[in-house]
């Protein structure tokens, strides 16, 4: 069964894959399969500066007049059924592995065959199966199998379907033979096998430049901490000699106040390998200082962004932790630092969605901020709580994104909030699945998110990490914060008067392959929160995760017996942003203009993200073109090429050309020649030679 859940996706990309080509192959029997129009998803240069400030045109549809669009490939329909059917196939698997697993306390181990044997590294492809791969298989499995299914609507009209679907299914096969590792190479390759796929998906309309941008940057923001991961990989195995999780596990324990040497330094080993640990998750689930990446990865389809966001790429960085929790619960000084980049990257995203205007950017900024808590709860050692958030945050910020996505394919690819308006009359169902997101994102008193998101925050609180407070502090303050942007998107998009009359006049519920997966996620936004409380952050955590993580000990206990005005914080802080967001948007909607216009650098400074683009930009990109550019002219072009290979022939040609201009045909010159020499002998003889 498992075997059949983790590559039962591989089987759907292959097929589709092969689908693709072929169809490729028919529209270009030359071989050339490129699409030479620009304009072929409707990425005009007239719909662009009409939309300048945010949108762009996210659906592949074109209605602008720039030309014939390409026929879809052969075998589109063929290709999107294999595929979604296979991850719904998957999908049911995963639910019954996590009865299984959970219940039935059937934990397994498949060896499959082999893969590195080299002295001391003995590397074998396997599967572990127990809570945590269980939990993180059902999100990974359901919300892959819902885009699948919402894709086939959105990109209707798009000629490159099989290609699309393609990627969805390797991203999705990626992140399965990552959570089900059982060694930190097999782990590795499924993280890289993730960034691969975002990369194509993100790029997936290679005609628009913006698109290649945002895919280089995600490609290579992760390379940076995955330079981290692996370094920490190393240390491991440096350490411990093997990379297989019992082993490690098993070892840790004896490292505790050994020392390693790095960078002329010897600094505590647990410490370093789990830092260098957490430095790959810094960067693949988007933290503070490598979380630029995650916005600009919205050029990619909505689909796509619904994947990353929910339920593969980000989230891996919090499984990874999870994962690895019996080595961070020896290492206090990098629990702290866990802690402390979470509650940052909490607080600093939440600042940032206050202000944009695309309706997936305010989304992502919020995945980004949800991240952060989850961080929070593994830097108190509260795994459980960790991984509940990231459980329910898959469902309801799935619901957002592809709710969005039906908010832009009502409004004819429309993506600034400023340009909607009164959307709730023309579109009631995506409004209503919409406030359900919103309320579970916010955490109402009952939906999913309101019981992992105030367990996180109880968890700092009780915490005794050196970053314990700050962490509670900045939890409840962007707590606030988030119910505040998330209502400004529901007041602005759907409520007021609209502001763009001809899109608002053509507005339509989307088609039913797209409303079915958004209400089955509506559902688990309320449905995924109070069953699974006890599980996640009650008193049944140690007998459904039992030995798949370490808690630090008593923390659920003392969860249990906080004041209840601590409690109580997040949910008046969820009511205070929405009070906030009412006021501004709805009663005085000239407010947020005043105040924009009164603190003019301030909201600068959030619109444009704390300026760390630019920051990044000045000192890491610009100098990189310089010493590029200037190892490309001096270094290449003046000096191998002036003195190397290039710069010898073209002396020998030189020389070539000056000896052709002597050899004129001429007696008189050739006599003259000879009168010279003779000269010069006679003169060499008389005063060399003579002189001796």
């Amino acid at each position: 069964m498992i075997q059949a859940i983790v590559f039962l996706p591989l089987i759907g990309a292959i097929l589709a894959g092969l689908i693709a080509l072929s169809g490729a192959h028919a529209r270009h029997p030359s071989g050339d399969t490129v699409d030479h129009h620009d304009d072929a998803h409707g990425h005009g240069d007239a719909h662009a500066d009409a939309h300048a400030s945010a949108s762009h045109d996210d659906h592949g549809h074109d209605d602008h007049g720039h030309g014939p669009v390409e026929p879809p490939a052969a075998g589109s329909r063929a290709a999107e059924l294999i595929t979604t059917v296979l991850l719904l196939i998957a999908a049911g698997l995963s639910w019954m592995t996590l009865v299984d697993v959970g219940f039935m306390h059937h934990d397994m181990r498949i060896a499959l065959f082999p893969w590195i044997n080299s002295g001391d590294l003995q590397v074998a492809w396997s599967l572990r199966v127990d809570t945590l791969t269980a939990v993180m298989l059902v999100v990974v499995t359901t919300v892959s199998s819902l885009v699948h299914f919402y894709s086939i609507g959105y990109m209707d009209e798009d000629p490159n379907r099989p290609r699309f679907f393609g990627y969805l299914s390797l991203f999705t096969f990626a992140m399965l033979m990552l959570v089900t590792s059982d060694n930190l190479v097999q782990l590795f390759f499924g993280w890289e096998g993730v960034g691969l796929a975002s990369y194509l998906l993100i790029g997936f309309w290679y005609q628009k430049p913006s698109a290649n941008a945002a895919a280089i940057k995600a490609f290579v923001v992760n390379r940076v901490g995955d330079f981290g991961f692996s370094l920490g990989i190393f240390a491991v195995f440096m350490l411990i000699g093997s990379t297989d999780f019992d082993t490690i596990f098993s070892a840790a324990p004896g490292l505790t106040g050994k020392t390693i040497h790095f960078l002329a330094w010897n600094v505590d080993a647990l410490t370093l390998t789990c830092l260098l640990l957490f430095m790959g998750a810094m960067g693949k689930s988007a933290q503070f200082l490598l979380h630029t990446w995650l916005p600009d990865a919205m050029e990619g389809p909505t689909p796509v962004s619904a994947l990353i966001h929910a339920a593969t790429m980000v989230t891996a960085g919090v499984f990874m932790v999870a994962r690895l929790s019996p080595l961070f619960e020896l290492a206090p000084n990098a629990q702290a630092f866990v802690m402390f980049i979470g509650a940052t990257t909490a607080m600093f995203a939440a600042t940032i969605g206050l202000v944009q205007n695309d309706i997936k950017r305010i989304v992502a900024y919020s995945t980004c901020s949800q991240l952060g808590y989850m961080f929070v709860a593994m830097g108190a050692g509260a795994y459980s709580v960790g991984m509940f958030h990231l459980f329910t945050h898959a469902f309801f910020k799935a619901l957002l994104f592809l709710g969005s996505g039906s908010v832009i394919y009502a409004m004819h690819h429309e993506q600034d909030i400023r340009n909607m308006g009164g959307l709730k009359d023309r579109i009631p169902y995506t409004y209503i699945v919409m406030v359900i997101g919103t309320l579970a994102l916010t955490g109402f008193p009952l939906t999913a998110g309101y019981f992992s998101k105030d367990a996180i925050i109880e968890s700092a609180f009780v915490s005794h990490n050196p970053f314990a407070f700050y962490g509670f502090l900045m939890t409840v303050i962007a707590a606030g914060l988030t119910s505040f942007y998330s209502w400004r998107l529901i007041f602005k998009t759907f409520h007021g008067e609209p502001h763009d009359q001809a899109h608002y006049e053509a507005a339509h519920e989307a088609p039913i392959w797209m409303l079915i997966p958004i209400g089955v996620l509506a559902a688990g936004s309320i449905l995924a929160g109070f069953p699974f409380k006890e599980l996640f952050a009650g008193h049944g955590v140690d007998e459904f995760f039992r030995e798949s993580i370490k808690m630090h000990p008593g923390i659920l206990e003392e969860m249990h017996h906080i004041p209840e005005a601590i409690g109580f914080l997040p949910t008046a802080m969820m009511i205070l942003g929405f009070v906030v967001a009412w006021l501004f948007y709805i009663r005085r909607p000239y407010l947020p203009v005043e105040l924009a216009r009164q603190h003019q650098m301030l909201y600068q400074f959030l619109l444009n993200k704390w300026y760390f683009d630019e920051l990044y930009d000045f000192i890491f990109v610009r100098p990189a073109k310089w010493l590029g550019r200037f190892l490309w002219k001096k270094g290449d072009g003046f000096i191998i090429d002036g003195f190397g290979p290039d710069g010898v022939s073209a002396r020998v040609l030189d020389a070539a050309r000056g000896v052709k201009r002597i050899q004129t045909g001429y007696l008189y010159h050739y006599a003259f020649a000879m009168l010279i020499g003779v000269a010069g002998l006679i003169t060499w003889f008389m005063f060399g030679v003579g002189g001796q």
